[in-house]
């Protein structure tokens, strides 16, 4: 099986290529496979990559909202229209089953350019009234922006920084995780054909050492990174070097609160959506789950009981819904987490070994009776281990919820939804659910707190994050002066 692409990269509309870049395998999570490869962008793709996209973007900025939002809007309808074949593409890319892809990845994608294709028409300033005089405002696009994406939703991601970029009149390179780098191309393809200039969406590929030459360059004005906190701090800091706009979605270690009223099995599914849909390959993940003592037990006797519904095989075969880890290295950071819960005590309730098959597969794994101070209740796994945490007390869990570094996402289930609301108040978190767990409409703000990160993806607070406000104020009479 090979799924190689045409080329490595992307760039003024064109497919290029040049092999002397650093050789990257792609590999098929379900069977380890290696079905293509890639090159890693060298200095003179990068040179190319960010010379065609400047070109590109001072044109691009003279262009009314209206012209760049009617492109973008029919990126969104092709990507719709063959939603099948690119959901095969990122199951091959990520190893995640058909039966989400086909409704989760390129769907979302669409969704963000059409959003924001909408919204582009409407990026406009004001006027300020004050008395003879007066001033307006102008928004005007920040310029070149780099897209480092993550490996768990290359479609998503390539999109959710793209299309508001492009809809605020900038450029953009896109650099893919290594470990993915097949999705973004085939967006850069379709942008083209959507009408898109040449130049303005460039895809490269590469290690950390692409993303950070991208980072550093003098001639980028804006970087969005999707990825670990480690990675963050080391681009946040080279951005911080040249004053650069930046936005970071970082991880999480997400608390998903469970209280007695709760409907339970509206719960256990907002639980199972937290920490095993994609493998529990999502940065958002509620992967502490406080359960109240008086329903622990029946929470854990049917997520048990749910769990052994998981239907664990070939990822393009739509009636699998539970797929492989993303690669080999992933998996086995998982499994040392596994270990580490079982030496320091948690009690494993199902789950914890690797599926005896081709590919990456771990099995759903659950640990009851997990204290705070535990590794697997500390540290991001980003695999599919639930961390089940007993409670009684409403200040006590909010107080144990917010005692963590990171906060990107919280959830709270309940009947009370006066509870609801006052609790996820007092939550240190950024992107929060009530009675439901990780939806992520592309109308609503995307983004964490604290070490989770810095901006906000999707909705219009995106908008101030692709642009920048120019004000001018007008004098319509004479100007005094001292002398």
């Amino acid at each position: 099986m090979q799924i190689q692409p045409v080329a490595s990269h992307f760039i003024n509309g064109e497919y290029v290529e040049d092999t002397s870049g650093t050789l990257i395998d792609i590999v098929y999570p379900a069977t380890g496979e290696i079905i293509g490869r890639v090159y890693g962008a060298t200095e003179a793709v990068i040179e190319q990559a960010i010379t065609s996209a400047k070109r590109a973007q001072k044109e691009w900025a003279k262009t009314s909202g209206t012209e760049r939002g009617r492109i973008l809007r029919r990126a969104a309808d092709i990507i719709r229209e063959r939603n099948r074949d690119l959901s095969i593409l990122e199951t091959y890319d990520t190893g995640k089953p058909l039966s989400e892809t086909l409704y989760v990845d390129a769907t979302s994608a669409a969704d963000a350019l059409e959003y924001f294709g909408g919204l582009a028409g409407s990026l406009t300033g004001e006027h300020i009234p004050m008395g003879e005089n007066w001033a307006y405002t102008i928004r005007e696009p920040l310029g070149l922006c780099v897209g480092i994406g993550a490996w768990n939703y290359p479609t998503q991601i390539s999109c959710w920084k793209g299309a508001p970029a492009l809809a605020c009149g900038n450029a953009m390179i896109f650099k893919p995780s290594e470990t993915t780098p097949l999705c973004a191309l085939k967006v850069a393809e379709i942008l083209i054909e959507a009408g898109l200039p040449k130049g303005l969406y460039n895809v490269i590929q590469g290690l950390g050492d692409v993303g950070a030459k991208l980072v550093s360059d003098t001639r980028v004005d804006k970087v969005s990174l999707t990825g670990s906190v480690p990675t963050g701090r080391k681009v946040y800091a080279a951005a911080a070097e040249g004053i650069k706009h930046v936005t970071m979605e970082l991880g999480g270690k997400s608390p998903l609160i469970v209280f007695d009223d709760a409907d339970i099995e509206n719960a256990l599914g907002g639980a199972i959506l937290g920490n095993f849909y994609s493998s529990g390959q999502v940065c958002s993940n509620g992967t502490r789950v406080f359960v109240h003592e008086a329903i622990k037990e029946k929470f854990l006797e049917r997520l048990s009981a749910r769990l052994g519904e998981a239907i664990i095989g070939d990822p393009l075969d739509e009636t699998t819904n539970f797929g492989p880890m993303v690669s080999e290295r992933q998996m086995k950071i998982v499994q040392d987490y596994i270990e580490i819960g079982k030496s320091e005590g948690a009690r494993l309730i199902c789950g914890g070994g690797r599926l005896d098959r081709d590919g990456f597969y771990l099995e759903p794994t659950i640990f009851a009776d997990v204290r705070d101070d535990m590794t697997i209740a500390r540290e991001e796994i980003f695999g599919p281990v639930m961390a089940v945490l007993d409670f009684t007390d409403e200040t006590d869990v909010i107080a144990r919820a917010n005692d963590t570094e990171f906060g990107l996402s919280a959830g709270v289930f309940t009947n009370d939804l006066s509870r609801a609301h006052r609790v996820i108040a007092e939550l240190e978190a950024g992107s929060c659910f009530i009675n439901s767990y990780n939806d992520a409409p592309v109308e609503a703000p995307f983004g964490g707190a604290k070490l989770s990160g810095v901006g906000r993806e999707n909705s219009k607070a995106a908008v101030e994050h692709y642009s920048q406000m120019k004000s001018v104020f007008v004098r319509m009479g004479d100007v005094e002066a001292p002398f």
